[in-house]
This record gives C-alpha cells, sequence and structure tokens, in this order.
C-alpha cells in the first residue's frame, strides 16, 4: 500500500520516498556529548543523501529505578536540542511525557514522540496533535498493531493528520521483546508511514535489574528485515562508546558501525523499492 507522506524540515517520509533515518542518544548526557553525536549523524547524512532527523531526550520519564539517569530535563535538554537543531540544520524530534510539556516541546521540535508507555493516554494525543508538530506514536509493548487505528483517531481528531507510527517491539514473557514484522505492514494499511525502531526492539525491559538490558548485536539484523518487509525509516539509537551510554546502553549500535550499516539499509530499501 502506498503511504501518505509526512513532511518535516526538509525531508520526506512515506509514499515510496527514500528510506529515512531517526538517530540520536537514548537521552542528552552533556551539551558537548550531543552536539559531537549530532555533528558526526549530520555529516553522514549529507556524504551519503540520508533523509535524517536527530532524536535525543531531554528526560526518560520511565527508567527502570530512581536511581537512574533521566537527563538534563525540559528546560536546558530544549536548549540543547535548538542548539542542534540550528548549528546543522537538521529536523529534531523529541518525547514528551504530559500534556504542559508537549506545547513546549513542539516550539522548538520538529516531531513531537508519544512513549510507547503512554501511546493511549488520550489527553497527551490530543495535546500533541493540537500543537500541530509531526507526532510520532511509539506503538506500545502490549498493544496489537490493529488497536494502533484506535491511537491514530485520537490525534486525528484534533485535525493534525502529521503522524508517524513506529514498531518497537512487543512484550514476550517476563523482561523481553519481539520484532513482528507483521506490525509494519499491518500498520501501514492506516496509510501512515511506519518506522522501524531496532534498538528499542531488542530491549529486555528491566532486564538487568535496576535498569533495562538488551542485545544490540541483533539490531542491525532486525534493521535489515524490517527493510525488507517494507518501511519507511528506521530509528537507531547511537553512541560513541556504548558502554559508557547513560541509558539504554545494552541496545545501542556503535556510531562507528552506522555508515556501514546504512549502505545495506539502503541497498536493500532500493531493491523492494524495485520490485
Amino acid at each position: 500500500m502506498k503511504t501518505k507522506t509526512v513532511k518535516v524540515g526538509g525531508i520526506t517520509l512515506g509514499a515510496g520516498k527514500g528510506l529515512a533515518l531517526i538517530a540520536g542518544p537514548c537521552v542528552i548526557e552533556s551539551r558537548e556529548g550531543c552536539l559531537a553525536i549530532a555533528e558526526r549523524l549530520a555529516r553522514l547524512a549529507r556524504s551519503q543523501k540520508i533523509p535524517f532527523v536527530f532524536k535525543a531526550s531531554y528526560d526518560k520519564a520511565n527508567r527502570s529505578s530512581v536511581r537512574s539517569f533521566r537527563g538534563p530535563g525540559i528546560d536546558r535538554g530544549l536548549e540543547i536540542l535548538a542548539e542542534v537543531k540550528a548549528r546543522f540544520q537538521v529536523p529534531v524530534l523529541t518525547d514528551v511525557h504530559s500534556v504542559e510539556e508537549a506545547g513546549r516541546a513542539a516550539k522548538v521540535v520538529d516531531i513531537i514522540q508519544i512513549p510507547a508507555f503512554l501511546s493511549r493516554q488520550t489527553d497527551l494525543l490530543v495535546a500533541a496533535g493540537k500543537t500541530g508538530a509531526v507526532v510520532n506514536i511509539k506503538k506500545a509493548q502490549f498493544m496489537a498493531p490493529w488497536d494502533i487505528r484506535n491511537v491514530i483517531e485520537k490525534v486525528e481528531s484534533t485535525g493534525n493528520r502529521r503522524i508517524l507510527l513506529t514498531e518497537r517491539g512487543v512484550s514476550f514473557g517476563y523482561n523481553n521483546l519481539v520484532a513482528d514484522m507483521r506490525s509494519l505492514l499491518i500498520m501501514r494499511e492506516t496509510g501512515y508511514p511506519v518506522v522501524f525502531d531496532a534498538t528499542h526492539s531488542v530491549q529486555k525491559p528491566g532486564g538487568a535489574g535496576d535498569r533495562s538490558g538488551g542485545d544490540g548485536r541483533w539490531a542491525p539484523a532486525l534493521a535489515r528485515a524490517a527493510v525488507a518487509t517494507g518501511c519507511d525509516g528506521v530509528f537507531l539509537e547511537t553512541h560513541t562508546n556504548p558502554a559508557e551510554a547513560m541509558s539504554d546502553k545494552d541496545n545501542t549500535v556503535p556510531l562507528a558501525a552506522l555508515a556501514g550499516l546504512w549502505r545495506t539499509l539502503r541497498a536493500i530499501h532500493e531493491t523492494v523499492r524495485r520490485g
């Protein structure tokens, strides 16, 4: 099925356009670190002509433990994301957790992301829709792919049809997720562009006791499978040194590996598009 197009910044997602990359660190750890990763990603996007969106969270509100690092908070975080957007001329995505945050974030970022755990929160979805920004809905780990239609209707009720849908795996027993590639096809039947979140799909929620674990070595394989199945974009968390990342270090893709992976993903995408 041919999807609608959603334009954000200077790129277009959907309707057979080029495969988009949404990538960045899980959380803003520091201004310097965030800018360094954004610079390398922006350079990669320019050199390979990748439709690119930078992503990072200013607050990880659903960490496993109260002791876990959450980020710089909304005030400082939005300042840093605004600097990324202005300095590197790329669209920016961040997640929001409350009605009040949606309005504030939309003044800075191009895409408001609804976290998977909050994807049934009606007030949050409506508030995000009302901002007029692109809304990326992460399908909940507990949600069937056909249930996403009810979520879409909540955003559409505001008149906003600038919607992206992201698959990030479904709960499979305790502390585990499984990626069902049929979800990409089922969600695409809504007409909206579909993104595959490769790094969260290999996460093990709460699997490391007081934090989530994961197995990042499988993320590239799942990304290849998703592109072969048919998706409009790939979402990847990346870091210069995943072992030292302050969130989701076990499933983060090393930044140094991204260029080679993207060449493979683009080749698969072109083959699928021609077929």
